[in-house]
């Protein structure tokens, strides 16, 4: 017989001779526990028999850690007033560490009959408490750090070294192959794409493609079975450990925005049906319709209480439990999201903030969401930093040749005070990148003007359509050779300006050595050779590779790249040395600067070869440059469209 137990603890937490199981729902009349069989079948059930303040909960004796189980939740069901109570559908514990089984589109998950949906439901698993706690973090200092954003199974699925059983999975990551070319790359910080447990849409399923971001999360603790070949959580820790030990952090990119429920017609499989109105925001006057700020149908509430609760106990648990440095939060501004837009002050922000158990967590905002008020760049609180899309698109702009577009340049690189500076937040807090997993590859924004995304099967209509990108006279693959050049030039061109720019660089995996997705820019349903890393190319163009690895090292040897704080750079100077006013950077394409006397950086964003005038002093010396670069006692002819980098003291 099941006993009142304990209301603290949300989740199944097994203890001395049993199990105290707790969920919260302020609209169950009864709250029934399910137990299942590894095989899914339905073996017993009871209702928890204490409701404390809308926590409802229960001990059961003789329940032990591995036990299968699930949530149904009996009252009111009237869609149009938000109420979506439904006993036939089978609830995952929103606290459930681990899942057991697959989701599957039938239509019993839909909490519009009376089918029962245990069969097409994950159940949630009773799991024991870790042992194991994070080791030897490596704490890299902000002004240190150079983000490499990867996705577990892309990365990992066609690596030459990692076994066939081990591809795709968080043990194919560990690959002790894998540590080695990331420390040699210089890479310091590990930002995986979603890892928690999601489900494949729909329309993905109907047209036989599978969600391969990961942005479509039904359980905010549990790691996704598909990278795992046994305990996910286990597995997890083990690749977290490993990373750690090669001396990089682990940064995971995490969806507290929206759930794979999805829009008001999707599945219930846990939310939805536990308390539709507490987890999801409804458009004012309509509860029975989700206000849709993320695009993806449905958007949590994040003035309710109870989802801050889960929110932060869920970041608690993956970055003191399962070992995790740091995290990237998608469409971030929903955090900070009341009725009325976005605001910085928002409660959940603010916890997160300042939580004791996240004191030395790496915050990382997404800022932007789809809704109305959703771009955010610069608004987020001091502690955070932020992807900075106007770097990406502003050195992108400069680079491809288009008008009036120095300014900005030279606004990026020197880490965008115009965004930061005025909160007074530190350069850190720009998070540089000319190309993420959303959108166009680096090789792909210099060989395609316009995406290809028809394998999506959307009619080309996802995805960016503004990708400021060249394709230097032929769409796609070339055989010319002097497309091939000035491609690869622009490619290295591009990373020098992230590597070469005050704040903190993100590199895409795969950009290091060319990897293309053949034009498409929103490849988050191919889950298959457009989006899985060709290791191939490594070998193929490894003078790139180099050049790359060059720049992540001439980054740490020069300090003054990396300020903790906005500090004058030197003049930024025309070609002829003389200092650029403001009519003349309306036209400049050549110009450089000089960081504190210690590093000379030319950037010509020319159609022709120019000689730039060497500061005053002797021993300049060529450092790094993506194309050739002469000097001669007081000057240094730099090629069209390319960066060159001199050091004092090396002639």
């Amino acid at each position: 017989m099941i006993e009142a137990g304990s209301p603290e603890s949300l989740g199944a937490t097994p203890g001395d001779g049993g199990t105290n199981f707790v969920v919260y729902s302020s609209v169950a009349q009864r709250v029934e526990l399910c137990l299942f069989s590894k095989i899914g079948k339905q073996t017993a059930s009871y209702d928890l028999p204490v409701c404390d303040d809308d926590i409802w909960h229960g001990f059961l004796p003789g329940c032990q850690p591995g036990q299968r189980y699930g949530y149904r939740v009996h009252g009111l069901y009237d869609r149009d007033n938000g109420l979506r109570c439904n006993p036939a559908k089978l609830l995952i514990d929103p606290y459930a560490k681990a899942l057991s089984g697959e989701f599957s589109w039938d239509e019993s998950v839909f909490d519009g009959n009376q089918l029962d949906s245990a069969p097409s439901i994950p159940k949630s698993v009773v799991c024991a408490g870790s042992e194991i706690r994070p080791n030897n973090r490596p704490r890299i200092p902000w002004p240190e750090m150079i983000v490499y954003e990867a996705n577990v199974r892309g990365y990992t699925m066609r690596h030459p070294d990692v076994s066939p059983a081990d591809r795709g999975k968080f043990a194919g990551m560990r690959n002790a192959e894998i540590l080695k070319y990331l420390k040699a790359l210089g890479i310091t910080s590990l930002e995986l794409m979603p890892v928690h447990e999601f489900i494949d849409e729909q329309h993905l399923v109907k047209r036989g493609l599978r969600n391969f971001w990961g942005y479509n999360t039904i359980s905010f603790f549990a790691p996704s079975s598909r990278f795992a070949a046994n305990d996910p959580a286990d597995e997890f820790r083990d690749m977290v450990r490993c990373i750690h030990d090669a001396g990089i952090e682990v940064i995971l990119d995490v969806v507290y925005n929206h759930t794979g429920e999805g829009d008001d017609h999707g599945p219930t499989v846990s939310f939805r049906g536990l308390d539709n109105l507490s987890y999801y925001s409804a458009e004012p006057g309509e509860p029975g319709t989700y206000i849709n700020d993320t695009g993806c149908g449905n958007t949590l509430n994040a003035d309710h209480p109870q989802v801050q609760q889960l929110v932060l106990d869920s970041l608690r648990y993956w970055h003191s439990d399962m070992g995790v440095d740091g995290f990237r939060f998608d469409l971030a501004p929903v955090l900070g999201r009341h009725n009325h837009g976005f605001s910085a002050t928002h409660p959940l922000l603010q916890k997160i903030s300042s939580d004791n158990c996240l004191h030395d967590a790496l915050l990382i905002a997404e800022p932007w969401d789809p809704g109305p008020g959703g771009y955010q760049l610069g608004q987020f609180p001091k502690r955070w930093s932020e992807w900075n899309d106007k770097f990406r698109d502003d050195v992108r702009r400069f680079w491809r040749g288009d008008d009036e577009t120095a300014r900005a340049f030279m606004q990026r690189v020197q880490g965008s005070a115009d965004v930061f500076d005025a909160a007074k937040r530190p350069p850190c807090s720009s998070v540089n990148f000319v190309a993420s997993h959303d959108g166009f590859t680096l090789a792909d924004a210099v060989s395609y003007e316009h995406r290809h995304n028809a394998v999506n099967g959307e009619d080309n209509l996802d995805g960016h359509a503004h990708n400021f990108s060249r394709n230097y006279g032929v769409e796609g693959p070339t055989d010319d050779p002097a497309i091939s050049a000035i491609r690869r030039r622009q490619r290295l061109n591009m990373l020098a300006s992230v590597f070469l720019s005050q704040g903190t660089p993100m590199l895409l995996a795969g950009d290091e050595f060319g990897h293309s997705q053949h034009g498409n820019n929103n490849a988050y349903a191919q889950d298959n050779d457009t989006a899985w890393l060709d290791w191939s190319l490594v070998k193929s163009d490894a003078p790139f590779l180099d050049d790359v690895i060059a720049l992540i090292r001439l980054r740490r040897q020069i300090p003054a790249l990396r300020q903790s704080q906005y500090v004058d750079a030197g003049e930024w100077l025309r070609a002829d040395g003389e200092s650029i006013t403001g009519d003349d950077w309306q036209q400049a394409r050549a110009f450089s600067v000089t960081w504190q006397d210690s590093a000379f950086c030319l950037f010509n964003g020319s159609e022709r070869s120019t000689s730039f005038r060497l500061p005053c002093g002797s021993g300049w010396g060529v450092t790094f440059a993506s194309s050739d670069c002469a000097l001669d006692e007081h000057t240094a002819s730099v090629g069209a469209y390319s960066v060159a980098v001199l050091i004092s003291g090396l002639n």
